[in-house]
């Protein structure tokens, strides 16, 4: 083949595969503009699971051993500020406040006649002490007594309901015995547990909506406090939050989906 002919079958080749090239990139320019954009995330409401508490509880203890005289009140059964729980048989501390009373005027008849004698130099000032101090003994018995006394009935340290009964009428008790598990009326709690990436957008009184998944309606609440510290292992941070007003239909121990709007 002469170097005329090799050089007019090289061009030739070199044509096609330019011309190869131009079609390729213009079927992908076609069809990355005929591609659909990819779609941009909207911003949903991230949901967490609450659980309901009371605004207080507490146990009432026995505070004195005792027989239980009757309870005044009865399971879920609503109650008032100092209204009486519960009432103790108080038959032997009221006989040993008599007796005390008995001892104290016997002390002070004791202690007035020592003074009489002291002014006739017929009793010295350590019979005078001694006097003295039977008095002070007592009176202490009388308030010790006076203070049993007072422990026999209960009384209600707020407005609440009652959630549990642990005795009955007529039970006999010992001192620090549980009788009661009370729970405080009032705007009813939710804890729950939030991702902690949250801290930057979440603050105090941010209101958000909870549903309840026993009643099946949503409420308002809003976040009144936040933990100081954060889980390192589960990542997140516990919250308090409260209702935003009183919701007959609800009670503590139900549990729900907490929605939150804006989070991060």
């Amino acid at each position: 083949m002469s170097c005329k002919s090799l050089w007019r079958a090289t061009g030739a080749v070199l044509c096609l595969g330019a011309l190869s090239f131009t079609v390729s990139a213009q079927t992908t320019a076609a069809g990355a503009a005929k591609a659909p954009a990819a779609p941009v995330a909207s911003a949903a409401a991230e949901s967490v699971r609450v659980l309901v508490l009371p605004a207080g509880e507490t146990i009432l203890a026995s505070p004195v051993p005792g027989r239980i005289a009757q309870l005044h009140v009865g399971l879920g059964v609503p109650f008032k500020q100092g209204s009486v729980l519960v009432s103790m048989d108080c038959d032997e501390p009221r006989a040993r406040l008599a007796m005390s009373n008995a001892d104290q005027a016997a002390a002070t008849d004791q202690y007035e006649a020592k003074l009489r004698m002291q002014g006739l130099e017929q009793a010295s000032d350590v019979e005078v002490a001694l006097a003295a101090a039977a008095v002070a003994k007592a009176k202490a018995q009388v308030s010790l007594y006076q203070f049993q006394i007072s422990q026999c009935s209960i009384r209600a340290p707020w407005d609440g309901r009652t959630a549990k009964l642990h005795v009955r009428s007529h039970m006999t008790v010992s001192a620090g015995q549980p009788l009661l598990d009370l729970v405080r009326s009032g705007l009813l709690l939710m804890k729950l547990n939030v991702p902690s990436r949250w801290i930057s957008t979440l603050k105090m009184g941010h209101v958000f909506d909870v549903t309840i998944d026993e009643t099946g309606q949503t409420y308002p609440a809003k976040v009144h406090r936040i933990n100081g510290r954060v889980d390192p292992v589960s990542q997140t941070i516990e919250l308090e939050a409260s209702m935003m007003k009183s919701h007959p239909d609800l009670l503590p121990g139900m549990s729900g989906v907490a929605k939150f709007s804006g989070m991060r």
